[in-house]
């Protein structure tokens, strides 16, 4: 089975969802096949809305670290994949259970609204990993919460439950455990009821340059990526986040 499935309902709500249950690692595989559904649904007039959710736990951890082949090795062609989202026309709403974590906030950060529980918690835990935040995060959390809600949740990697995702701006809408992919549909529903081609307009008119931001800033996100995971605190960072310690950095 695909690690990305595409559901079209009579009620122009597709529903694309990642199985790499529990955890959702991603890899530039994984965001390819999430771009390529994008697409596909974009030239698909049925279409008008997009549910992205995961099976298992967790919505997305982001890249496994714990992995010999992490993709934080291989950032550019990650986000050669991710840019492909960011250019997508198509709404998308984001059914967040469990954890968005590092890249995998940037995954739900990429959609237009976000749903999730109190038992959600969202984190950019770079800063903790000895690494730099990455998938555009440095334009679009900004954007989202406001520059320094963004600098204290990068900085201190720290994570934040759902209600207070919900008070930040960070998600959109609050369901009961069990019921985040009922609720995303559910907005995604309310979005169907608008005509389609002024959501796609409005959309465009408010997202303009957001592709070109982003691209810039994947491009520095790579090239800091790339420095400090020759830095012994990333190796630091790493193994006391496998090992689930308190890491010791030396600042070198």
């Amino acid at each position: 089975m695909s690690d990305v499935t595409v559901e079209l309902g009579d009620a122009h709500v597709a529903t694309v969802e990642i199985h790499r249950p529990p955890a959702n690692y991603f890899d530039a595989a994984l965001i390819g096949e999430l771009a390529d559904a994008y697409e596909a649904l974009d030239a698909d007039p049925a279409c008008r809305a997009i549910v992205l959710c995961s099976e298992g736990k967790h919505f997305c951890a982001g890249a496994n670290l714990g992995s010999a082949e992490s993709p934080a090795d291989e950032p550019r062609s990650l986000y050669r994949q991710a840019l492909r989202l960011f250019a997508s026309a198509t709404p998308v709403v984001a059914a967040v259970q469990g954890a968005a974590v590092g890249g995998g906030l940037g995954v739900a950060v990429s959609a237009d609204f976000r749903v999730a529980t109190p038992a959600s918690r969202f984190s950019a835990n770079f800063a903790r990993l000895g690494f730099h935040q990455g998938f555009g995060l440095s334009v679009t959390l900004p954007a989202l919460v406001g520059q320094q809600t963004a600098l204290d949740l990068l900085l201190t990697g720290r994570r934040v439950p759902g209600e207070e995702a919900l008070e930040l701006g960070l998600c959109d809408r609050l369901a009961e455990d069990g019921e985040v992919r009922a609720a995303a549909g559910e907005l995604a529903a309310e979005l169907v009821l608008s005509a389609p081609l002024a959501v796609r307009s409005i959309r465009a008119t408010l997202r303009i340059g957001l592709v070109e931001r982003v691209e810039e800033a994947l491009e520095r996100e790579a090239s800091e990526q790339d420095r400090l995971r020759a830095t012994e605190d990333f190796r630091e960072g790493v193994a006391a986040s496998l090992e689930r310690r308190t890491p010791r950095f030396q600042g070198r």
